[in-house]
């Protein structure tokens, strides 16, 4: 495997992290949330989302690279109340510590090679320098693969669960959460 790493993203990353959106959304999830959303996703300014993004003050984007190729992403952040809410709407007693994995993809042709793992253990670090004591993140319930590399990580289910209508279709996620105390094996 060539040289293999994770790094925050400038702004001259968004075009190739909307690419990566778009091509992983389409192989990867086209059964899960349906055409509707990926027409809208095709036909949404990404660039000048992941632009923003980028430059959002508090987020913390990274991009795992292997050699000269960019081959996934990760979005982090202090978690909102809204998501880190009990579905009753009360706030656990640790909600301004929670941090938010919101987005973490990983091209599929470049799965099963460690860089999934090192953008979760870097955002985790980044999340921890901030002051975040825990992580959460929202994975579709029908994402298996996702599903197993939060468990993996040590992340479990908290019992949370929110649907969201794609247009196509509802989908339902699941919150999992976890220690913020991660290494790479």
């Amino acid at each position: 495997m060539s040289d293999a790493a994770v790094r925050p993203a400038d702004l001259s990353d968004a075009a190739e992290i909307a690419r990566l959106q778009r091509d992983t959304w389409h192989a990867a999830y086209e059964d899960l949330l349906g055409k509707n959303a990926l027409a809208e996703l095709d036909a949404a300014d990404l660039v000048g989302t992941w632009t923003e993004t980028i430059d959002y003050p508090g987020s913390q984007v990274y991009v795992a690279t292997e050699g000269e190729f960019t081959v996934g992403f990760c979005v982090a952040g202090r978690a909102p109340e809204g998501e880190v809410a009990a579905a009753d709407g009360s706030l656990p007693d640790d909600a301004v510590a929670t941090g938010l994995i919101a987005t973490l993809l990983v091209e599929p042709r470049w799965g099963r090679r460690g860089h999934a793992g090192r953008l979760l253990a870097t955002a985790a670090a980044g999340l921890r320098a901030d002051g975040a004591g825990r992580g959460i993140a929202w994975v579709a319930q029908g994402d298996h693969a996702s599903l197993g590399f939060y468990r993996r990580a040590g992340w479990n289910p908290d019992g949370t669960v929110r649907t969201l209508d794609t247009g196509d279709r509802m989908v339902r996620e699941v919150r999992l959460t976890g220690t913020l105390d991660l290494a790479l094996a």
